[in-house]
Order: structure tokens, then sequence, then C-alpha cells
């Protein structure tokens, strides 16, 4: 008998160390899942849509998104739920917070052309694990070629208004929906989950939505037609 499949959709931004660690999280989940198929979509959201296309620096950003706080302990615990995911996160000083509106423009092709969950993966080790600066469009060139895509197509999908204000409508639809926060998971357009659970809690939301899989039909009443049969 055929399984309903649950679909998750994940908001997310790839400028968000959580939205990483909660994208290994669902996957380890998903893993260990022993009903109904899963089936993921990524959607777009940007933490912060004002970063200048130039980028900034990592000292620059902290200051300007907390102010002055000692941010150890915070990158200490994101480093350290980083590698119980296999995650090597690397804040040091090459890093660079960039725009994120024409990475999910790129995003939004892939998921067209069906890899957009692997360039996600991608994007999240280049802009946290590698330091590569994803505002250059010589190093974007460069990781869609990864891809097969040829410099010419990932710059015109880069300068291309019209996916631009496609994703700018997704991002705004997401928002009205109450997403204020990322990584938000939306189970079966139903059901929220937000932040980077352990793999548990998406465990437990799956066996809750999960369809009961009749294993074998017997005698049985129908209270709406009233028959037996």
């Amino acid at each position: 008998m055929q399984k309903e499949t649950i679909k998750v959709a994940i908001v997310s931004d790839v400028a968000c160390p959580w939205c990483y660690i909660g994208k290994h999280r669902i996957e380890k989940a998903i893993k260990q899942w022993k009903g109904a198929p899963i089936e993921i979509t990524w959607h777009p959201f940007q933490l912060d849509p004002t970063t200048p296309a130039e980028g900034l620096d990592r000292k620059t950003y902290l200051t300007n998104k907390f102010g002055n706080v000692d941010l150890t302990e915070s990158l200490s615990r994101i480093t350290e739920a980083g590698k119980a995911e296999g995650i090597n996160f690397n804040f040091g000083d090459q890093w660079l917070a960039v725009n994120t509106l024409p990475l999910h423009q790129l995003l939004h092709v892939a998921g067209e052309e069906g890899f957009k969950d692997s360039l996600k993966e991608r994007f999240f080790k280049a802009y946290f694990d590698e330091n590569l600066h994803l505002n250059d469009v010589n190093v974007l060139t460069k990781i869609m070629a990864e891809y097969n895509w040829d410099a010419e197509k990932t710059k015109r999908i880069l300068e291309d208004d019209t996916i631009a204000y496609a994703v700018k409508q997704e991002i705004g639809h997401y928002q009205q929906r109450g997403v204020s926060g990322v990584p938000f998971f939306i189970i079966n357009d139903k059901y929220g989950i937000s932040g980077a659970q352990p793999p548990e809690v998406f465990l437990e939301a799956f066996a809750q939505v999960a369809p009961i899989e009749v294993i074998n039909n017997g005698d049985t009443c129908n209270p709406v037609t009233g028959t037996c049969s």
C-alpha cells in the first residue's frame, strides 16, 4: 500500500548558522524515520535585507547587529552544535556577511531544475566553512560551474529583476503567515516547528501527522453512510 507523503516546507536564509544546523538535524531525523515518505521544499527568507552589496566584515556586522556585546559564548555554542552535526563553522577574519537576495535568486532557479537542496548545502558550506565571499560574481560563477552552469547563465539570473521580485514575494508570503525567525519548518502546510530542533522533535512531529497505514482490511461500518460490510 502506498503511503501518503509528508510534506515539509523549510523557510531559511543562507546567512543563518542555525538554519545550517537545522538542515542537518532534520536530515538526520528523516534517515531515522520509518514511516511515510517525506518531501522537503526550501523557501527563502532574509534575516537582514539591508546588508549592502559590498558586504560587511565580521567585526562590523556583529557590532551593527548586537552592539559591543561579547559574543564569544554564543559563537562557541553555535560552533559546538555544528560539530555535532558534522559542520565546521569558521567565524574567522575572512568571513563576510552578504546580502543573500542574489543567492536566493540562484536557489530559485536551482529549484526549478531540481537541485535546490544540494545548492543550499553548498552555499552554507561556502559561507560558514570556506569563508568564500558570496557577493563576488566570480565566486558564484565558480560554484555554479559545479552544477554545469556557465558564467553567462549565472550572471543573467543574478541580474534578473523578475526572479528577484518572485523571491521577495515568496519571502513576504511567509512573513504574512507569521514566520519572523528562521529556520522554520511547516509540516503538511499546517503545523509549524520553530528553530533548529533536535531530530527527536521532528520524529515526533512526523508521527503525529503521519496517516494511519492500513495493513489489512476487514469488516467495517461506515458512520457516514451507515452501511456495514
